[in-house]
């Protein structure tokens, strides 16, 4: 319960921070005040008269300096505020995304039931959104039957990046489906150029050598090697190259209903997913998880409170990584995206070793970190292209 309280708070944070406004010095007043007590003077002479002038000259200059350095140092407060807000964005993202790694295999390791668990994950957001919604916090999107049919297909592809995530997550370890996730570009590349037409430089596709060569090596000398595991990771790369390419195909340049912002968009297929999951997840598992959760309470590893505890935090945590990240990604820039999201993937790997103790060969260690950093430099190759369009 106490980390139910710290990701709650956690989430409110996040859902109602808003830019820090410092007190503006305005030179106005000073000034203001300088030109009354000269008008209410008496009476002066000329001498008097030059005095007065020089010193109205000399406290306007001294007032508009005074507030010159106070706009100055209310410009560096507020740069200084955007910045820790923009690193507290980053922290919440890693954060929430480590611990919905951890969470979630946790989740696998006890119920062996990854469409039921990727379900529930996925349904956990309604909580989440559908409360901002209704009190008024956040713009509740507004669409027509017409716009859900152009969205299911990319909900289709949402679904698949999520199921084939959590099924390569309980297939295998953490690690290694992150090092596989991390050949997304090559499939991206591939999709892009078969449904797109799209032709990129070659300096781009030169960064898909080590990518493939990385994962290669990292799977090779995997000790926890599973082709299930390989399969699902890819079947995640797949639904996320493909959501990324119908995005573009139906959504470009074309209003879809109202109020849909990226987090609502995100909303709104985290909700159309859920449905579709609902009855997949039931041809797939049926009703089992439901006999297993009491055997697994049974058995004394979990109490019913802990377990559901569990599951709700891997959902909680799936839902705020995401919705963080739209907000970390939204404050800087491209670059500086790139090399986050390769620092996320490492500290992930990282984190998980520790948490589940799960060895890595010097060959998978090797492999991963060749597969990493060539990511890292194909999204560095693909914003130079950007840049030069």
């Amino acid at each position: 319960m106490a980390a139910m309280k710290k990701i709650a708070v956690l989430a409110f944070v996040a859902t109602v921070a808003s830019p820090v406004s410092a007190f503006a010095f305005s030179p106005r007043a000073n000034v203001g005040k300088s030109v009354k007590s000269f008008n209410a003077a008496p009476s002066v002479n000329a001498n008097q008269f030059d005095t007065a002038k020089t010193s109205h000259s000399t406290s306007l200059a001294l007032s508009s300096a005074g507030g010159a350095a106070a706009e100055a140092e209310d410009s560096g407060s507020s740069a200084l505020a955007e910045t820790l807000k923009t690193g507290s964005y980053f922290a919440l993202w890693y954060l929430f995304n480590i611990g919905y790694n951890i969470y979630n295999k946790q989740a696998l390791n006890a119920l062996d039931y990854p469409w039921t668990i990727a379900t529930i994950q996925m349904a956990t957001g309604i909580l989440y959104f559908v409360p901002l919604w209704l009190l008024g916090l956040r713009k509740a999107p507004k669409l027509s039957g017409d716009d859900l049919k152009t969205l299911l297909p990319i909900a289709l592809c949402h679904t698949g990046v999520h199921v084939g995530a959590v099924i390569a997550l309980g297939a295998g370890a953490v690690s290694f489906a992150h090092i596989v996730k991390a050949s997304e570009p090559v499939v991206t590349c591939v999709v892009n150029a078969l449904l797109l037409g799209e032709i990129l430089p070659a300096k781009v596709y030169a960064t898909l050598l080590p990518i493939i060569g990385g994962v290669a090596i990292a799977s090779m000398k995997e000790l926890s090697f599973t082709y299930l595991a390989l399969a699902a990771a890819m079947l995640s790369n797949v639904s996320s190259s493909l959501r990324g390419v119908l995005s573009k195909k139906t959504m470009s340049g074309k209003k879809i209903g109202e109020n849909l912002d990226a987090q609502n968009l995100y909303a709104v297929l985290t909700a159309m997913s859920t449905v579709l999951l609902i009855p997949m997840m039931l041809a797939t598992e049926g009703t089992g998880f439901l006999k297993a959760f009491k055997d697994v309470v049974a058995g004394g590893s979990f109490t019913n409170k802990s377990l559901s505890a569990l599951l709700l935090l891997g959902g909680a945590t799936y839902y705020l990584y995401n919705e963080v990240a739209f907000l970390a990604l939204g404050k800087v820039n491209p670059v500086t995206h790139a090399v986050g999201n390769t620092i996320k993937r490492v500290v992930i790997i990282v984190a998980s070793v520790v948490a589940f103790k799960t060895p890595m060969s010097t060959g998978s260690i090797i492999g991963s970190s060749i597969a990493i950093a060539g990511t890292l430099l194909y999204s560095l190759a693909m914003n130079s292209v950007k840049k030069s369009k």
